[in-house]
This record gives C-alpha cells, sequence and structure tokens, in this order.
C-alpha cells in the first residue's frame, strides 16, 4: 500500500522559508509523478510545483515560480518543496500526491488533465503571518 507522509509544515513571517518533505513507503515501481497541492479555506485546490521522476522533469505554477522550487533525494523516496519569500497568500494546507501516470504533471499544467492524483497524504498546514 502506498503511503505519503508529509512533514515540515508551521508558521512563518511574511519573507521566511520552509521546507516540506513528502516521504514515500510502499512504492514497488521506478517511477512516479508527484505534485505539491494547497487548498486555502474557500478556495479550490491548487497544483503548485510537480515533479516527473523519470527525466526529472519540474513544473511550476505561476504564483510560486522563482520562490519554490520541487525536488527529490538520491533515492527518489522523499520529494521537498522547498519555499522561499513566502506570502501570506501562501498559507493553505499542503499536501503531496503521487500518480502513476509519467505524464500526469505535463497533463495538469497543460490543462489536458483534471483529476485528483492516486495516492495523497494527510497534509500539512503552512500558515504565513506576522
Amino acid at each position: 500500500q502506498v503511503q505519503l507522509v508529509e512533514s515540515g509544515g508551521g508558521l512563518v513571517q511574511p519573507g521566511g522559508s520552509l521546507r516540506l518533505s513528502c516521504e514515500i513507503s510502499g512504492f514497488n515501481r521506478d517511477y512516479y509523478s508527484l505534485g505539491w497541492f494547497r487548498q486555502a479555506p474557500g478556495k479550490e485546490r491548487d497544483l503548485v510545483a510537480c515533479i516527473n521522476s523519470y527525466d526529472m522533469t519540474t513544473y511550476y505554477g505561476d504564483s510560486v515560480k522563482g520562490r519554490f522550487t520541487i525536488s527529490t533525494d538520491s533515492a527518489q523516496r522523499t520529494v521537498f518543496l522547498q519555499m522561499n519569500s513566502l506570502l501570506a497568500e501562501d498559507t493553505a494546507e499542503y499536501f503531496c500526491g503521487l500518480d502513476l501516470f509519467l505524464p500526469y504533471c505535463k497533463f495538469v499544467f497543460e490543462k489536458r488533465l483534471d483529476r485528483s492524483p492516486d495516492y495523497r497524504g494527510q497534509g500539512t498546514q503552512v500558515s504565513v503571518a506576522s
């Protein structure tokens, strides 16, 4: 059974940084697509960053480009989201989602696909406030 566990959320001041981690277990294939999603109260879920572990292509939403970086460890079993220059509008619950369809990231960002990932974690809260 695939399990995703997020960690690293918390309260940070505007302009600060946080690094989220998504630990993957029970996954017995070589490659995956993995995205970091966020959802604020009353707002739709938003895919902010995504990585294709086969070719390490990364994708970012316009609102986080230049501030957030998605990466993996060498074993590709932990995916990180480094968040810099945080803004109040980054406040949300963040969760990671893994999908078996390798073009998932590309297709979602190109708006050719609109569905939830195959697996998701329980989420971690990020709050940006002074």
